[in-house]
């Protein structure tokens, strides 16, 4: 769900870079796939048990005004841009819709195998002629981030529900609280304004090229990395103090690896890197685990805000950043 939510997302923004927003139709038909993206979320907690036809309804409605809107009001995209676009948007719709119809494993199987396509298909016909403004397209997926990162802490007062609020509730809260902390720390510590200016210095074609690279498949590595992590805070927060099962473990020390995996990825397509640091910090982030089903999971939970808060204040080597301002200044 979150790879077809994430793709359509993603198209928006490339959309809204494309078409005039001040035109009271285009305004009109962006409310029509907004109500198709509420659709989808009224149905995602039960997509997989007899939601999946309002899921795929809703997908269809975004999924058909993007395309719509590219073809009819970004005269500026040479028309083979435009063919290449819609068979993809419209066919892995019909794909979504029929897979929610059937359910079941004909569901599982059809999601999968349209889900493959829907992400490999812009890397086979490519996005060149697309184009992307720097400051709107960052500012777009920052705000996602920040919503994601968000959800992680709404998770751990559902984790939080009917505990009495002591001393011990409060710690473990607090030390879940730092750890979305530090994934915001992460993403938005400077790093985002770079991120606007390495795009804004590259030509046009090789931007395009790297906003999918970047801010598609890197920022599905980390948006998935949240949801892993707000998933182990909501089991931390209710059992903090007692030892976690090896899945539950995994999940949260498995999305903060996965976090800061993505955030490597994203950096070093746009060449704003900051050395190796971070990619250590998502190896140490899984060696966490045994704290958690050995120790108890509070021990966990404060062992990853100490890997993600070192790992995201590490300083970039010299000849790294030498590279950066080096590209900046080209």
């Amino acid at each position: 769900m979150l790879g077809f939510i994430w793709f359509m997302y993603g198209g928006y923004a490339w959309l809204t870079n494309a078409i005039d927003l001040n035109d009271p139709v285009n305004r009109g038909l962006l409310l029509a796939g907004m109500c198709g993206y509420f659709v989808i979320a009224l149905a995602v907690p039960h997509a997989f048990d007899g939601a999946g036809l309002a899921f795929g309804v809703g997908y269809l409605v975004v999924a058909g005004v993007h395309t719509f809107l590219f073809v009819h009001s970004a005269p500026g995209l040479a028309p083979q841009a435009i063919l290449r676009l819609a068979p993809g948007n419209l066919g892995n719709a019909a794909v979504v819709l029929v897979g929610g119809a059937l359910g079941g494993h004909a569901q599982v199987w059809l999601w999968t195998v349209g889900l493959i396509a829907l992400w490999t298909l812009p890397k086979l016909i490519g996005n060149q002629d697309f184009a992307v403004a720097p400051a709107h397209f960052v500012d777009r997926h920052g705000l996602v981030v920040i919503v994601a990162i968000g959800e992680s802490v709404v998770a751990i007062g559902i984790g939080a529900a009917d505990l009495a609020v002591d001393a011990e509730l409060i710690v473990v809260a607090v030390l879940g609280l730092l750890l979305s902390a530090t994934l915001w720390w992460t993403y938005f510590g400077g790093d985002d304004a770079r991120a606007e200016q390495a795009l804004s210095a590259m030509p046009v074609r090789r931007r395009a090229i790297a906003a999918l690279d970047g801010y598609g498949f890197a920022h599905l590595a980390l948006l998935l990395g949240i949801v892993c992590v707000a998933v182990g805070l909501k089991k931390a927060t209710g059992h903090g103090y007692d030892a976690l099962a090896g899945a539950q473990a995994l999940v949260l020390a498995g999305g903060v690896a996965l976090f800061l995996a993505g955030d490597v990825w994203f950096r070093r397509v746009l060449r704003i890197g900051t050395g190796p640091a971070r990619g250590v910090g998502a190896i140490v982030a899984l060696a966490t685990i045994p704290l958690g089903t050995e120790v108890a999971a509070i021990a966990q939970v404060a062992a990853l805000v100490v890997v993600v808060g070192v790992a995201s204040n590490a300083r970039a080597p010299a000849s790294i950043a030498g590279r950066v301002t080096q590209a900046r200044a080209s």
